[in-house]
Formats: structure tokens, C-alpha cells, sequence
């Protein structure tokens, strides 16, 4: 052992009662000091992400001011017995038939909740549960694919925050999200859950150029919303998830596999007895919707002379004697559910176009035309239009610039053209105007 004295004075530092103070203390002051900072950042942090959320609640709509129904309606023109359909008039956005929540059959009204929303009687507007689980599946997949919407914050999405379509970043995923779910608590302080069911049903897409129950159970079944088995509820209710992936027209084996998961979960919740789900299960839904599908299709047409002439009569009358401007008009015609009852019988009209469409009725060859129109949208959104004149001159230019090349070549190759070069120029020439002048005369001719 060393008995020095630096050893010594050092063995007495150590055991210092006043060192071991001080060394304590400069402890407790400097965990203190840690536990400050981190409070003043958890603070800080909880300060910021409660700044950003209000703000982002409080550029939300106003729940008071907005209008959360469903808009764009198809219109219906009558024949003259007033009951038998002539034609619909829809828009782009605008297939749907609005049906009111007694005519929606219980077993899809249960079918949409059941895949859907399964505890949409119970939350209040947002769904605690389903937001755990789908925070969950973000953290594994670290993808916000996962979502947790109800059926109230999708009614909110389809009808007022419509520009989810456009988003580009998770950022305004998570703000729309935010948005959506506060809106959905307000929405379920002011109306019933009835009246909610109605207009989600009302609203969503189900494939084919419908929206709505009833415009999908006459698009698939050729039926009333009300009159559709369980089977056929199924169908409907599985679509909405993913319109295009699980249309029953054109991916059945895949709206198939949803169908089941939909009876599978009525069954589960209780909506169905497990005899109403196998007998469902057995049914053969999809040949009865291949069946009609051909049926629709073949009998599809464009518009008779006797609607356009009366639309046009409709048009002039909203815009004459209602005081309609010439855009409200149009989206009144094409937009606003209207019932149009006309004096068209069909028997006659079938009698008039059995003879009209008689080639022995005419003393000549009939001569056929045809028209040409569409839009092309070009990368930087701007359209360019094109008709049969567009496409005229389109010919008649490139026409030209062959001639002119075909001259061109007479001149290179010979200094004096003979009588029978001429004849071949003059020859090609014709030939080039002939389809031109051809494709002019056919789309002239009425």
C-alpha cells in the first residue's frame, strides 16, 4: 500500500464528505436540467402539432354551410301514356335516380354497413377502433393505403372534399383525413343515421357509369332497387370499395370473391340467418347479369330526331318562359332529375321508322353519310376539337403538298414532258382528289 502523500491527500479527497456534496449535487442539477429541456421540447413539439391541427380544422368548411346531399341527376323522357320510358338524358356525373331510405331494401342498406362500416350504429362519426387497426397497417406496410373512413366521413369525401382525386402527397392525404374526420363528428351532432345511409347510398359510385343504388340495380338487374334479392345486394354492396376492379359486368370472378365476403360478413354481424346466406351463396347472379348486360347494350342508341327536336323545345321553353340563362338550361336538362312527358306514342314511331328505313319505298339507291366529332386532350390540359371539316382539310393539305411533290419529280426527270407523261400525271392527279371529294360528298349528303 502507498502511504505517500500525494496518495494520501488523494484517498482523503475521496472520502471527502464535502466532494461527495458537491458531485452529487452537479448531478441532480444536470438531470434536472435534461428533464427541463425535455419537457420545453415535448412542450414545443405538442404545441406545434396542436397549431397545425387547428389550423387545419379551421380551413375545413364550415359544417353549417355546406351541403352534404348528392348532386347531378339523370332526367327521364316519357312516352305519351306517361309511364313507359322513352330515353334518359345524363351527363357526365349525373347517372343517378335518387331513392329515399324506405325504398332501399334492409338487406343492402345492412350489406353496405356490414363491408363497410360494421360499427357505423355505434361511433359517433369516426370509427377509434378502425383507425387503431388501420394505424397499425400503416406502420407495417408504411403506406397510408390503410384507411379507417366510416360511412359519414366517405359521404363528406364523395360530396364536399372532392378533390382527393388531385392529391399528390401523403401531406395532403393526412390533411384531407384530418378534415374529414372532424366534419364527420359535426355532421352526426346535426342529422340521424338514417338520413346519412340515404345520401352515402345516393352518392357512391358503383361502376359502370352509375351512382347510386338505384341507378346500379337498374344498370346490372334491369330492376328497382327495391325489388333486389340478398344475392343481388351482395353484388352492389361489394363494388364500392373499387369500382372498376370489382364492376360484376366485366370482372365477375372478382366481384364474386367480394360478394361472398359481404354475405359472409352479414352473417357474421347478424343481419342474415346462415339459410339466407348459403341459399344466397348458390345463386347464379352473375349469368342474369351477363344475360341482360347484351340485352342493354344492343338496344343502346343515340338520341331519335323526335328527342333532340324535344329537348330542344325543353331548352327554349326553361330559357324563354322560366328566365333560365343557356348553361342553367342545359344542366337542368342533362343534370336535374327532370320527368319529361311528351306526346310521342311508340306504336306509331315504330310504324314510321319500319318505313322510312324501307329501301322499296324509294325509287333510287339510298346514299349513306356519316359525321365526325371528338376532343383530344392534349399533356398540358388544353382540348383540340375535330370535325368532319377539320379532318377535310386535313386531307385537301395533305393532298396538296403530294401534288406538289409529284410535280417536283415530272420536273427532275424529264426536261419535256411527253403527251403520255402527262396523261399519267393528270391520272395520278384525279386519283388523289377522288377520296378527298369522295369523303366531302358523304359527309354533305342528307
Amino acid at each position: 500500500m502507498n502511504y505517500g502523500k500525494s496518495a494520501t491527500k488523494n484517498l482523503a479527497n475521496k472520502y471527502d464528505p464535502k466532494g461527495i456534496k458537491i458531485r452529487h449535487k452537479l448531478g441532480v442539477i444536470f438531470w434536472k436540467a435534461l428533464l427541463v429541456c425535455v419537457v420545453l421540447l415535448s412542450v414545443v413539439g405538442i404545441s406545434s402539432v396542436l397549431g397545425i391541427f387547428k389550423g387545419i380544422i379551421d380551413s375545413a368548411p364550415d359544417i353549417s354551410a355546406i351541403d352534404v346531399t348528392p348532386t347531378g341527376y339523370s332526367s327521364t323522357i316519357y312516352y305519351d301514356d306517361g309511364v313507359t320510358v322513352s330515353d334518359t338524358l345524363v351527363a357526365q356525373g349525373a347517372n343517378r335516380k335518387y331513392v329515399t331510405i324506405d325504398e332501399i331494401p334492409a338487406n343492402l342498406q345492412h350489406a353496405f354497413v356490414a363491408i363497410e362500416d360494421e360499427r357505423f350504429y355505434e361511433h359517433n362519426g369516426i370509427d377509434l377502433h378502425g383507425i387503431a387497426r388501420a394505424a397499425v397497417e400503416v406502420v407495417k406496410s408504411r403506406s397510408l393505403s390503410q384507411g379507417a373512413s366510416t360511412i359519414t366521413q366517405q359521404l363528406i369525401k364523395n360530396n364536399v372534399l372532392t378533390t382527393w382525386t388531385s392529391e399528390s402527397s401523403n401531406l395532403e392525404k393526412i390533411q384531407r383525413k384530418i378534415q374529414e374526420q372532424y366534419l364527420a363528428l359535426e355532421l352526426e351532432k346535426q342529422v340521424d343515421k338514417q338520413w346519412i345511409l340515404e345520401n352515402y347510398m345516393n352518392s357512391i359510385n358503383l361502376g359502370a357509369n352509375t351512382l347510386g343504388v338505384q341507378a346500379a340495380s337498374q344498370r346490372y338487374f334491369n330492376k328497382d332497387v327495391s325489388e333486389l334479392t340478398l344475392s343481388e345486394c351482395a353484388v352492389i354492396a361489394g363494388i364500392t370499395q373499387n369500382p372498376s376492379r370489382y364492376n360484376p359486368i366485366t370482372h365477375p370472378e372478382e366481384n364474386q370473391k367480394r360478394r361472398t365476403s359481404v354475405l359472409n360478413k352479414m352473417l357474421a354481424q347478424g343481419y342474415i340467418s346462415q339459410a339466407e346466406h348459403d341459399e344466397a351463396m348458390t345463386d347464379d347472379v352473375y349469368d342474369r347479369i351477363a344475360e341482360y348486360n347484351v340485352q342493354a347494350t344492343s338496344s343502346s342508341s343515340v338520341n331519335t330526331y323526335f328527342t333532340d327536336a324535344l329537348i330542344d323545345d325543353v331548352f327554349k321553353s326553361l330559357v324563354q318562359d322560366l328566365g333560365y340563362s343557356e348553361s342553367e338550361a342545359y344542366k337542368a336538362i342533362y343534370q336535374g332529375g327532370l320527368e319529361i312527358y311528351s306526346t310521342q306514342s311508340p306504336n306509331l314511331q315504330k310504324i314510321c321508322d319500319e318505313e322510312v328505313n324501307n329501301a322499296d319505298n324509294y325509287g333510287f339507291k339510298p346514299s349513306y353519310s356519316f359525321t365526325l366529332s371528338f376532343q383530344v386532350k392534349k399533356a398540358d390540359g388544353t382540348y383540340k376539337s375535330y370535325s368532319n371539316q377539320t379532318m377535310l382539310s386535313y386531307y385537301k393539305q395533305r393532298l396538296t403538298t403530294r401534288i406538289t411533290l409529284l410535280i417536283s419529280a415530272l420536273k427532275r426527270n424529264v426536261s419535256k414532258p411527253s403527251r403520255n407523261i402527262k396523261k399519267i400525271f393528270l391520272k395520278k392527279a384525279m386519283n388523289l382528289w377522288k377520296t378527298p371529294l369522295h369523303i366531302q360528298s358523304l359527309c354533305s349528303h342528307k
